[in-house]
């Protein structure tokens, strides 16, 4: 028997006692039964696997995710006996969620294979950015947070004429605005280049406002160092960067791939909402398509978010 499957089997305390020829238990045999419907070793292992959950913890776990699976299955239980598995809005779910799931399981299978970067294509890379590495610059700040709603124009003109954080903290006080202090620490490695050159050119003090969402920050700069990270440091971040990269690569190629062999007719574009007519036979014109969804930006997502670095500076 799997060591993980036992670990998970006596966690549950439903190990069954195995026949006369001391034979192993099939990995679908079932851990409990709800109402008559098996919650099998299979699912469990699913779900550890799903939780990241560490060998070492998988006996403590392991029980507390069974009952979660019996809670699931009552629940479904109930649902179907209320026939709400056949509400249009849950089948319409349902269908999506298959179709993503379908999607990104092909998507995975053309990118799963890329052949991880050489130790020469991590070092070279390396040398070619040493704004990233050896002169990697470390940013030091201070932050008053507020909700987005406050950040009026009368607010910016008080951060623009203000010698401090505290300053301004002073004047939000006397408005009863309500913020929280806080503390951050950014590199070069973390920002876009054009950010980072910008906070580089900064001096200690100076303010600036972050917008990020419902969230906005009034940022003080309270000091600029040198923080490099060697070759062996940066190898690791490097090599990542570099996968998430060629598998951005091989999913937009495959998805223009798709395209190009497929019959696309954009079909009453103008009954997208809040679509004009011009709006409308742009978005439909094939020089420009529609962004691709789904798989491409789950695969893409870490490039993107390094060659985007923080967003909304202002």
């Amino acid at each position: 028997m799997n060591t993980n499957i036992l670990a998970l089997m006596l966690a549950a305390g439903l190990l069954v006692a195995c026949s006369k020829n001391d034979a192993p238990a099939k990995p679908g045999q079932a851990l409990a039964s709800v109402n008559g419907k098996e919650i099998t070793v299979l699912q469990l292992n699913e779900e550890l696997q799903r939780a990241n959950v560490q060998a070492a913890q998988q006996q403590g776990a392991g029980k507390q995710l069974l009952e979660a699976l019996i809670d699931r299955q009552l629940l479904q239980n109930e649902a179907a006996r209320e026939k709400l598995d056949r509400d249009p809005k849950v089948v319409q779910a349902i269908e999506r969620a298959k179709s993503l799931i379908v999607a990104q399981a092909y998507m995975q299978k053309k990118i799963g294979g890329i052949d991880k970067p050489g130790a020469a294509e991590v070092s070279e890379y390396y040398g070619k950015h040493p704004e990233f590495f050896a002169r990697r610059k470390q940013f030091d700040m201070q932050q008053l947070i507020i909700d987005t709603s406050e950040l009026s124009d009368e607010l910016k003109l008080a951060a623009d004429k203000a010698r401090t954080l505290d300053d301004v903290a002073g004047w939000l006080d006397a408005r009863r605005i309500k913020y929280v202090r806080g503390e951050a620490s950014r590199t070069t490695s973390d920002l876009a280049p054009e950010l980072a050159a910008r906070l580089a050119s900064m001096t200690p003090g100076r303010l600036f406002v972050v917008k990020e969402g419902a969230r906005s920050m009034l940022v003080s700069i309270t000091g600029i160092k040198d923080s490099p990270a060697s070759l062996a440091l940066a190898a690791p971040q490097i090599e990542k960067f570099l996968m998430t990269k060629r598998g951005k690569e091989a999913a937009d190629a495959e998805l223009a791939r798709l395209r190009a062999g497929a019959r696309i007719e954009y079909l009453n574009l103008a009954a997208l909402p809040g679509a004009s007519q011009a709006s409308a036979a742009a978005a439909g014109s094939p020089a420009s398509p529609a962004s691709p969804a789904g798989p491409t930006r789950s695969a893409a997502a870490g490039y993107e978010a390094t060659a985007r670095g923080v967003a909304g500076l202002k």
